[in-house]
């Protein structure tokens, strides 16, 4: 969406920027009536915090599908609300929001789980304890059982962050190369989809590297462009 970022309240004359608050409501006084200073720009990434702090600090004393539940439930809200561009420029695909979408994969498969196994379990609590901090356990030690769960998650990531380099790119001239990138990087991710994900950890770890090396060439990163290329072709 496209929004006028600089904001003045007609209430108490505070000026504030919505690109960081997330809220068109004045942090002073809480009035709801303001006027956009500046031009409209794109901008879908709001502002949310993100943190699981609350979630671990009940490990010890709830079950661990209701501790999924709670890790679940707290992080669709953060996905929901993030988005990739910011004041008009487009943001990386950040290990933040993947730590995030994958944890809320694997809850959702750990809360629904009749006999959890130890190692699943335990790949659930690692995510935990870290996600909000960005940290995501490598490719290898995602457990069989698990691997659909990240492959869904991280090709769900990547389906969004493709609609917002899509909407970042309307106002710039894409070559045919450019463009040709962006919708095999689209197959892809319809593929894995349809798959439900059940693709090796490494497969999808691919495909969020091309997709951040596309994004830098689109940036005007050469070198990176000619990456995302050979990164897409090897995906085939």
């Amino acid at each position: 969406m496209k929004v006028r970022g600089e904001r003045e309240c007609k209430e108490c004359g505070t000026r504030w920027s919505y690109y960081e608050t997330g809220s068109v409501g004045c942090p002073a006084c809480g009035s709801l009536r303001s006027v956009g200073l500046d031009a409209r720009t794109e901008h879908t990434d709001l502002a949310v915090e993100f943190d699981l702090t609350p979630v671990r600090n009940a490990i010890d004393e709830v079950s661990t599908d209701e501790l999924a539940r709670r890790a679940r439930d707290r992080t669709k809200e953060y996905v929901r609300r993030r988005g990739f561009i910011n004041a008009g420029d487009l943001r990386e695909l950040d290990d933040d929001y993947l730590a995030a979408i994958e944890l809320l994969h694997v809850a959702d498969v750990v809360g629904r789980a009749a006999d959890l196994e130890d190692r699943e379990e335990l790949y659930f609590l690692s995510l935990l304890r870290g996600a909000d901090e960005g940290e995501r356990p490598p490719a290898e030690d995602v457990p069989p059982s698990l691997r659909g769960a990240r492959g869904l998650a991280y090709a769900n990531a990547v389906r969004e962050y493709r609609r917002d380099v899509r909407d970042w790119s309307e106002s710039r001239e894409l070559t045919g190369a450019e463009r040709g990138a962006l919708e095999t990087l689209g197959e892809h991710v319809k593929r894995i989809r349809m798959l439900d994900g059940d693709v090796e950890p490494r497969t999808a770890e691919r495909l969020v590297e091309a997709t951040r090396d596309l994004a830098n060439g689109l940036r005007g990163d050469e070198l990176a462009f000619a990456r995302a290329q050979e990164q897409l072709e090897e995906l085939e």
